[in-house]
C-alpha cells in the first residue's frame, strides 16, 4: 500500500467533510437519538459505500478516458456548479423593487 497516497486521500476527505451538510445531518440525527453508536455506524457505512462507488467509477473511467480529461471535466463541473450557486445567491440578495 502506498502510504503517501493513503495519507493525502485521508486528509483531503477529512477536511472536505468537516462542517458539510452530511456532518450537520449526522449531528441532527445523533441529537434526536440516544444511540450515537448506531448513528456513527450508519453514517460510516454510508460514507464507505459512497467512497467505494466513487473509487470504482474513477478507476473504470480512467481505463477508458485519460486522467487529464477526467480532471478537466471535474474542474469544469465544479466551476459550473459554483458559478450557478453564486448567481443564484446574487439574485436572492437583490432587493425587490
Amino acid at each position: 500500500m502506498q502510504l503517501p497516497l493513503l495519507a493525502s486521500t485521508f486528509a483531503t476527505v477529512f477536511l472536505a467533510e468537516l462542517g458539510d451538510k452530511t456532518q450537520l445531518a449526522i449531528v441532527t440525527i445523533s441529537g434526536t437519538s440516544s444511540r450515537s453508536g448506531a448513528v456513527f455506524a450508519g453514517s460510516s457505512a454510508a460514507l464507505v459505500l459512497a467512497s467505494l462507488l466513487g473509487a470504482g467509477a474513477g478507476g473504470s473511467l480512467s481505463a477508458v478516458i485519460p486522467a487529464d480529461a477526467l480532471q478537466l471535466a471535474a474542474s469544469v463541473g465544479f466551476l459550473v456548479i459554483g458559478t450557478r450557486l453564486l448567481l443564484k445567491a446574487g439574485q436572492e440578495s437583490e432587493p425587490e423593487g
